[in-house]
């Protein structure tokens, strides 16, 4: 179907509520009390962005940013889940266009039967349009597809000054590259176009075979660079010669559909108490889902969404760290740096103690469009770890670690990184603050992420 687009005017007159709340990433980390709009209408955040009598202000969509991306203590957020409508879709290119409060869950459950897929979704269904650009994500097929960014043909921008502009490769390329991958400073997304991937099925066909340790992985990850998804599970807790061992899993298309797997989740009703997530514990969990999966391998053939959305049948997952909440360590390590980088980094959480049953290793082909998008060709592995007095520390040395190999941090992630990490991790910082000076002169659209990683 093509759909024609609604003709917006951005600047009728609507009244803006504004309420105090508390506002907290997916680590649960801690709160931000701001005051926050929740508008359903495009008009109505030009109206929101010009009516808070220049305090500074965030868009934020889904609240699954981990650390503190989308929050802004003391100052303003746009709400942008309301803004989730899909305003048109061309079935011969496959471009969406859509709000940045729609979800890929949205996306999925409406174009999956007609065969389009996100083309690079992230670990979550729930995340929005809007924060996947502002966060550049990747999938587990970022060796094939590249990041988000790739695939967004347009981009409509709302300026602090409450005008709105369209952004592509072709019109005002800097604003587009800074605002791809830009956590949100530059402006606020308010509608994009993006390619989808169209796919045979509703289904993927996943192999499963266990690793024994990091030199294996990473060549198992090389050998298997012409699968189209990838993903690794990893111990890492595990020690010794097992000290990198995991689970590989590779997909495929499938030709045929299956059974849309049955509504619903199961929930965590509760925070788990902090002494039932301890090493011992962990250890037990990591060796009984390694020996799981048969010597031999296996293959079965699932949804989509199994396959790309494992944690998101649990909800509320984030409850399994206790009250103190978690933080998510994600770096990427250039290629050649990767073996003994991963190895300092493992052997760093083990002697800590510190990792949880979470541990995802990728490989990545290519590096983001933006000016701070996260990837670039390598590996990169993710850890979660329930927050404790001493993670702090923790996270700065892994950030040295990080650094020492040439990586950088996941911003869409991250809630440790220092300022000097960010100015060395990311060599297009200063090209980002001259275009975001340019769009955003008085500096209004600010987090607190920002004012951490000191970018005014």
């Amino acid at each position: 179907m093509n759909l024609v687009l609604p003709r917006l005017n951005l600047h009728a007159a609507s009244d803006v509520a504004w309420r105090s709340v508390a506002l907290r990433g997916w680590g649960r980390l801690g709160s931000a009390p701001c005051q926050a709009a929740r508008p359903e209408r495009l008009r109505e955040v030009a109206d929101a962005v010009t009516s808070i009598n220049g305090r500074n202000i965030i868009a934020h969509g889904a609240g699954r940013s981990y650390g503190d991306a989308a929050l802004n203590g003391g100052g303003a957020a746009v709400l942008t889940a309301r803004l989730d409508r899909m305003l048109g879709f061309d079935a011969a290119t496959g471009v969406l266009v859509a709000e940045p409060g729609v979800t890929f869950a949205d996306v999925i459950r409406v174009f999956l039967p007609q065969g389009f897929l996100p083309p690079t979704p992230p670990g979550t269904a729930f995340a929005t349009l809007g924060g996947a650009v502002a966060n550049d994500v990747h999938g587990k097929n970022q060796h094939v597809a590249g990041c988000l960014g790739d695939h967004v043909a347009w981009l409509d921008l709302l300026l602090a000054d409450g005008s709105t502009r369209r952004l592509s490769p072709t019109q005002d390329a800097p604003a587009f590259h800074a605002t791809i991958g830009g956590i949100g400073l530059t402006g606020i997304i308010t509608a994009m176009a993006l390619r989808l991937l169209r796919v045979p099925s509703n289904a993927m066909r996943v192999r499963r075979r266990r690793v024994g340790g990091l030199d294996e992985y990473l060549d198992a990850f090389r050998a298997a660079r012409g699968a189209t998804w990838s993903v690794g599970w990893v111990d890492a807790l595990a020690g010794g010669a097992a000290l990198g061992r995991g689970v590989l899993e590779t997909a495929e298309h499938a030709a045929e559909s299956v059974a849309i797997p049955a509504a619903g989740t199961r929930s965590m009703p509760f925070d788990v108490p902090g002494l039932l997530l301890n090493p011992l514990s962990i250890r037990a969990f990591n060796a009984a889902y390694w020996r799981r999966v048969p010597a031999r391998g296996e293959e079965r053939t699932v949804h989509a969404n199994r396959f790309l959305f494992p944690l998101d049948g649990i909800g509320g997952w984030n409850r399994l760290y206790g009250a103190r909440g978690f933080h998510q360590f994600q770096c990427v390590l250039p290629e050649a740096e990767a073996p003994r980088g991963l190895r300092r980094l493992l052997e760093e959480v083990g002697r800590a103690g510190a990792a949880s049953f979470l541990a995802v290793l990728k490989w990545m082909g290519r590096p983001g469009l933006g000016m701070l998008s996260f990837a670039q060709p390598g590996f990169t592995l993710a850890l979660d770890m329930p927050a404790r007095p001493d993670s702090r520390a923790l996270l700065l040395r892994l950030e040295r670690i990080t650094r020492d190999h040439g990586g950088r941090l996941y911003l869409a992630k991250d809630s440790a990184l220092s300022p000097q990490g960010m100015a060395e991790m990311y060599p297009r910082l200063e090209a980002f603050q001259q275009v975001r000076a340019r769009l955003d002169p008085r500096g209004r659209f600010s987090s607190d992420m920002s004012r951490r990683l000191g970018l005014g």
